[in-house]
């Protein structure tokens, strides 16, 4: 079966880049990173994508007068490769209203949070703070509300005693790392469906 199409826009570290690389690799996801996109040419995801020999664009989004400028080049770009799915993977940018309405149900971002509490930044922090007994992640369609698009999957773990921010992000992100590229497989099957606002997974002895 041809494999599933999609780009991955990143920031940083790309540590959620590398677990669907790896699982790529493994074959135990049939999908094609058609390009890795940074907004930063720092980002160590880049160096992550060479050594996959993906092919990189890095389009700084300083270098543009505006957000919507900005937007409009990274519509451009995506286009050039016509990716079945856009995936967000620490793409550390809020996308204008005109970005996200173009991509809207093509693209899908994953948020360090059970959505809707502590939407935007330091989500462990916050947790943390609070005194909660959960933490966990989500997976949900962009939208042009923050952190706020109709969810796919979300997955807690359990608060511990001890934890700080840093024990806590790090056992979070290997639950990423797993949720992340198991949510693109579902894609790459045609399981998943978004009606408006209403998400369907099928299970596959449905299809």
């Amino acid at each position: 079966m041809k494999p599933f199409s999609i780009v991955v826009l990143i920031s940083g570290d790309g540590s959620n880049l590398q677990s669907i690389i790896d699982r790529i690799t493994d074959q135990s996801l049939n999908v094609k990173i058609l390009a890795v996109i940074s907004n930063k040419a720092n980002a160590y995801g880049i160096e992550r994508a060479k050594k996959a020999q993906l092919p990189i664009e890095i389009i700084e989004h300083q270098n543009y007068a505006s957000r919507e400028i900005f937007d409009a080049q990274l519509i451009k770009i995506i286009n050039q490769y016509q990716p079945q799915l856009i995936v967000l993977a620490g793409f550390m940018r809020i996308l204008s209203d005109d970005f996200v309405h173009y991509f809207y149900g093509k693209m899908i971002n994953i948020h360090p949070s059970l959505l809707p509490k502590y939407r935007g930044l330091n989500t462990h922090q916050q947790v943390l703070e609070a005194g909660d007994s959960q933490h966990g992640l989500t997976i949900h369609f962009v939208s042009s509300q923050l952190d706020g698009g109709p969810i796919i999957l979300q997955q807690s773990i359990t608060v511990q005693k001890h934890d700080t921010v840093e024990i806590l992000a790090k056992r979070l992100l290997l639950q990423e790392h797993i949720a992340y590229p198991n949510v693109i497989q579902w894609f790459s099957e045609g399981r998943i469906t978004l009606d408006n606002k209403h998400v369907s997974i099928q299970s596959l002895h449905n299809l």
